[in-house]
């Protein structure tokens, strides 16, 4: 599994929301993601098109819209927000979970690489399912915090 730039700019539009909510800015225009991230702005409207969608994200119109968190911090594990946007987290298709194939070995039972891949694709989505939205915002306040970092964003 290789996540994308798609994945990787996913997680860090939803981790700036939701820093923004902590530090009492419950709406960020898209124009502040694509500045404080550095990423174009037609494929960050993608991708947040695609988190709407999947209701991690809402919206609010207007003058004073934006994006925000439609759901708890604490519910939004890094595992769903990967499997949205790059698909299975297996490395080969014949340990994946949701788009299993058959592969071409003679025996899947007893096939060291499959059993080797099914570790790898177990491990990752343990580590990936137990992290939340809300651990990673956590995360990067602390770090924040201890570097004397303020947020860039500042209040309207």
């Amino acid at each position: 599994m290789r996540m994308s730039k798609r994945g990787e700019y996913a997680l860090r539009a939803l981790i700036d929301l939701g820093i923004a909510a902590e530090v009492g800015r419950p709406l960020l225009r898209a124009q502040e993601i694509v500045a404080r991230e550095n990423l174009p702005k037609g494929f960050l409207d993608q991708i947040l098109m695609q988190l709407r969608k999947a209701g991690f994200i809402g919206t609010k119109r207007g003058k004073n819209g934006g994006y925000f968190l439609d759901r708890p911090m604490e519910s939004i594990t890094l595992g769903q927000v990967i499997r949205l946007i790059d698909g299975p987290l297996a490395p080969i298709r014949c340990v994946s979970q949701s788009k299993y194939e058959k592969c071409s070995c003679p025996d899947e039972d007893t096939c060291a690489l499959r059993m080797i891949m099914l570790d790898v694709r177990n491990s990752l989505a343990d580590i990936l399912d137990r992290h939340t939205l809300a651990d990673s915002v956590r995360r990067s306040i602390a770090k924040m915090q201890a570097s004397g970092t303020a947020w860039p964003l500042s209040l309207p």
